[in-house]
């Protein structure tokens, strides 16, 4: 649509402005629109494709849009017994509702189970986080697992093949043991895919339980001695650079 000016303005589709103000990610986005819950300059929408030009207004259950801030990225310890959930239905305990109250509204880049802890990545920009999950950023996911029952290392290098369980195939997974004792062993486990429960469901299938799961790094971005429950901001440009993204302006 040509401006006053004969410029052609440029929008973007309404998910991806919502994702990027870092109220959730663009499919949530969608899952608002289609619940009749997200409305543009007053009017309730129902389609996800619609291209909203600057000075829109939109609003989310009549409340506004947050003001589009520069994009930011954290490294958070999470704990375990926390879910990786703005809301859960069965009432438990949400990281968001745990971390410290200085940080903005952020969505966390994938997720890690409620009895899973270590490094989960947090932004205020639901576009950068969708950018960092896609298997196509090809980073590698560490985790240090600690496993109840006995293993060698040839059985965990029959994950390097990739595996099919109850028809789902997982992609290969590196996992190399770091010690033993008893009935107990820890690994260090690799992998790039990130399915819902992977490793435990990996661990299983080999007749194993795994008892503790800590991610230890997420493609570049290391837990290190952050501590249980610490955040720490990752500055713009490292990540940019990790991205391989030019220099922000100033």
């Amino acid at each position: 649509m040509p401006d006053r000016g004969g410029q052609v303005e440029k929008g973007e589709r309404i998910a991806k402005v919502i994702a990027r103000a870092g109220v959730c990610s663009r499919r949530d986005a969608e899952k608002l629109i289609a619940e009749g819950r997200v409305a543009l300059n007053g009017g309730l929408l129902t389609s996800p494709a619609i291209v909203v030009l600057p000075g829109a207004t939109i609003t989310i259950d009549g409340k506004p849009l947050p003001a589009h801030e520069n994009t930011r990225l954290w490294r958070y310890h999470k704990p375990v017994g926390l879910v990786t959930s703005h809301r859960d239905p069965l009432g438990r305990p949400t990281v968001f509702a745990h971390l410290p109250l200085q940080l903005p509204r952020v969505v966390s880049v994938g997720r890690l189970d409620i009895n899973s802890e270590g490094l989960l990545l947090l932004t205020n920009d639901g576009e950068l986080a969708r950018k960092l999950e896609l298997p196509a950023q090809g980073w590698v996911r560490r985790y240090r697992v600690r496993i109840f029952g006995k293993v060698s290392q040839s059985e965990l290098d029959r994950l390097a093949k990739g595996t099919i369980i109850d028809g789902v195939r997982f992609g290969p997974v590196t996992a190399k043991l770091e010690r033993t004792k008893g009935h107990y062993a820890w690994a260090n486990v690799a992998l790039k895919e990130g399915k819902n429960r992977e490793i435990k469901r990996l661990m299983e299938h080999l007749g194993l339980k795994v008892a503790r799961l800590i991610r230890v790094s997420f493609g570049p971005f290391h837990l290190g001695h952050l501590s249980s429950a610490q955040v720490d901001e990752i500055s713009t440009k490292v990540w940019r650079e990790q991205l391989r993204l030019p220099k922000a302006k100033k």
